[in-house]
């Protein structure tokens, strides 16, 4: 028989404070690294004026990414009406807004000047799709707050629906103003593609969920809660599902790339001589983050295991942050067509292929921002009632 689900704030365990006490360190060093960043400038950093998105961007867009995607499990439950679903939504939408939360603010520290990020919040060119992202982002931010707040009062079930079915909106919305960046940025081969909003949005279901289900394990192993083997599997079978999603909308994107004779030669840098490019294209995107995940879960005689689901996760994540630096980076990496049909030259490098190195400051902020989104959570998580105390299969209601 199924009880009622019942929600109860975390425990300041030994454990939760040694993880907590960990974070922090990392906040601390990212911290010190913007400050050493300010103090020498970029040149402190391995981006040049080739490669101006570096390291801190490939991790601000994964955790902005998996923003949208970490609501997949609020979404199922009150859009679509799976009821094994609604005892996690409420960490599903904490976990939404603290990822794009951590995304933000690396995107913020790595700009430099962060005292003048009210001018940029307030002086609008609405001709840029970045100025767009500025509403997306704060707007996601409201509307799943709003979100969070139906589902924890007493009202009906039908306002939670359409709170829900607004933030699925939201969300959609949101991941492809992040891939229209790309998209719509005609001037770098390697970005101009419609597919990019369509394969963000795919991207955000499987990096999102990954993120969940590594977050969801970590807080009840903290805190002594079990988690049944039926809801593990079921999130398990969804994530390899869309991590099918992801390879297809990237075998599209390369496919439709090779048609176009002008991308031939960044089609070819990537997928054969892009050096480390390629082999994190191959190895990190395709392998480990896309074929791997889906053998975890769909192998005979180990899918049944209640860790698979778990690495699963851990190499969705990985092969997620290397497509996201073969997108962004091996992006910028390829020369600009600054005249088509002609060979350029310059002392300032133009027509060559750049190079990228990423330095300890920009791995530190990257981290920072991670532990920042943990962080904010794990204190969500102690003064709010959005953890159940209890996922055994017989506590989660069947469909």
């Amino acid at each position: 028989m199924t009880e009622r689900t019942i929600y109860r704030e975390i425990k300041a365990t030994r454990a939760v404070w040694g993880v907590a006490l960990l974070l922090m360190a990392f906040i601390v060093s990212a911290g010190a690294a913007v400050l050493y960043v300010e103090h020498y400038g970029h040149i402190a950093t391995g981006m040049t004026n080739q490669v101006v998105w570096g390291l801190p961007h490939v991790f601000a867009i994964f955790l902005i990414v998996a923003a949208s995607g970490a609501l997949n499990a609020a979404s199922i439950a009150s859009v679509f009406g799976k009821a094994p679903y609604k005892p996690i939504a409420r960490l599903s939408a904490v976990l939404a807004m603290s990822l794009l939360i951590g995304g933000l603010a690396v995107l913020v520290l790595d700009l430099g000047r962060p005292d003048r990020l009210l001018v940029a919040m307030t002086t609008y060119n609405f001709k840029s799709i970045f100025a767009w992202n500025i509403y997306l982002y704060t707007g996601f931010l409201v509307v799943v707050a709003v979100y969070l707040a139906v589902q924890m009062s007493r009202l009906d079930y039908r306002y939670v629906r359409v709170a829900g079915t607004v933030a699925f909106l939201w969300r959609l919305a949101l991941t492809t103003g992040t891939g229209s960046i790309f998209g719509w940025l005609v001037a770098r081969p390697g970005y101009d593609a419609a597919i990019m909003a369509p394969l963000f949005i795919a991207m955000s279901f499987s990096f999102g969920l990954a993120v969940f289900i590594l977050v969801l394990v970590a807080l009840f192993r903290l805190t002594g809660r079990a988690i049944g083997a039926v809801l593990m599997h079921r999130l398990g079978q969804l994530l390899a599902l869309f991590a099918m999603v992801v390879l297809y909308f990237t075998a599209v994107q390369h496919l439709t790339a090779l048609y176009a004779a002008e991308h031939a030669g960044f089609e070819r840098f990537i997928l054969l001589e892009g050096g480390h490019v390629t082999w994190a294209f191959w190895l990190g995107q395709v392998v480990i983050g896309g074929l791997l995940p889906i053998a975890l879960i769909y192998l005979p005689y180990i899918r049944e295991a209640k860790s698979e689901p778990i690495w699963a996760s851990i190499l969705v994540i990985i092969g997620g942050l290397a497509q996201v630096y073969v997108i962004v980076v091996g992006g910028q990496l390829y020369p600009l067509e600054m005249l088509p049909g002609y060979e350029v030259s310059s002392s300032f490098y133009d027509g060559e292929v750049a190079s990228y190195a990423p330095k300890w400051p920009e791995v530190l902020l990257g981290l920072g921002g991670v532990a920042l989104a943990l962080v904010i959570v794990g204190v969500a998580a102690k003064v709010l009632r959005i953890l159940p105390t209890n996922l055994r299969d017989a506590n989660v209601p069947g469909n």
